[in-house]
């Protein structure tokens, strides 16, 4: 058998199709589509040095990877290499031939500390740990069933707070680059991230082709964005949360919750069936939103981390 580590062709849809498929075998509990795939190679800065790389044995692809330089954080000289391989593919050296090829990349744009999320499992910890890679946080994937699940009532929003979608703001996203500016640095991290450049901001999130803008919601108080939650769909019946926060100065009102219940009924009653999220372990606020809503833990990841020279 013959093994070959390549880029991935992200102009051939097949290609980019049996890329998201073993991603989908590997990690069920992310939205993965062709579209998404392409647009992270294409929508962001070159600073990022992004690549897709497919492990291939004799024709057939069984081994994924994603890679990219940190360039949103201000420490310089980090990057990541996330690799996942077919389920019933495992111990045919894909994930090694990956590893290794995503760190020559890596470094020969000059990185020195290496991040990769590894799922939870003593064989995958075993895998990274060998390669030289240690174990730090760690993360939840959960799962709502939204065909079964009791979400909390609607409720009107409190005076001062109306709830607006996405799309109300097409015309000028700027206020929401802002706001998911402020959430973005809040959240919980092995990395300090600085959304600072609001046209790469355009490109990779707000013309996002998994972005739905009439799911996604808006608390908006006294005409400015305070809270909010960004759905993306698959344009079936799957929907993922990319992300939910509130500005610092509104925290502790509900204002977040507020906006993902009418963003999941709304779901709902468009014929969506599963809804999708995570949440780092550490971030105990969030987390307990989501289980108030009937998320369910179906998997974690650790993130690892190899530091150079």
């Amino acid at each position: 058998m013959t093994l070959i580590v390549r880029d991935l062709r992200i102009e051939d849809r097949g290609d980019v199709e049996r890329f998201a498929h073993v991603r989908h075998l590997a990690l069920p509990y992310v939205l993965w589509t062709a579209e998404a795939i392409r647009h992270s190679l294409t929508g962001t800065a070159p600073a990022a040095r992004r690549r897709a790389l497919v492990a291939e044995e004799d024709g057939e692809v069984i081994g994924t990877s994603q890679v990219a330089l940190l360039h949103d954080s201000p420490e310089p000289g980090q990057g990541y290499l996330n690799v996942y391989v077919h389920p019933e593919r495992l111990g045919r050296g894909a994930g090694t031939g990956l590893v290794r090829a995503s760190e020559e990349h890596l470094i020969a744009h000059g990185a020195t500390k290496l991040f990769s999320w590894v799922l939870d499992t003593p064989a995958d910890r075993a895998f990274a740990e060998r390669h030289g890679y240690r174990s730090g946080r760690t993360a939840h994937f959960l799962r709502l069933d939204l065909t079964a699940a009791a979400l909390p009532p609607l409720q009107p929003p409190p005076p001062g707070v109306e709830l607006r979608t996405l799309a109300d703001f097409a015309n000028d996203p700027r206020p929401l680059f802002a706001l998911d500016a402020e959430t973005t640095s809040d959240e919980p991290s092995d990395v300090d991230t600085e959304l600072a450049d609001y046209e790469a901001w355009l490109r990779s999130t707000w013309e996002h082709p998994s972005l739905d803008r009439e799911l996604s919601t808006v608390a908006v108080v006294d005409g400015r964005p305070a809270a909010f939650t960004v759905a993306h769909t698959d344009g079936s019946t799957r929907y993922a949360s990319g992300m939910t926060g509130t500005a610092r100065a509104f925290r502790g009102r509900g204002l977040a919750k507020l906006a993902k219940n009418a963003s999941l009924h709304r779901a709902r009653a468009a014929g969506l069936t599963e809804a999708l999220t995570g949440n780092d372990s550490g971030n105990g606020p969030m987390l307990a939103v989501n289980q108030w809503f009937g998320y369910e833990i179906r998997a974690t990841e650790v993130r690892y981390v190899r530091e150079l020279g």
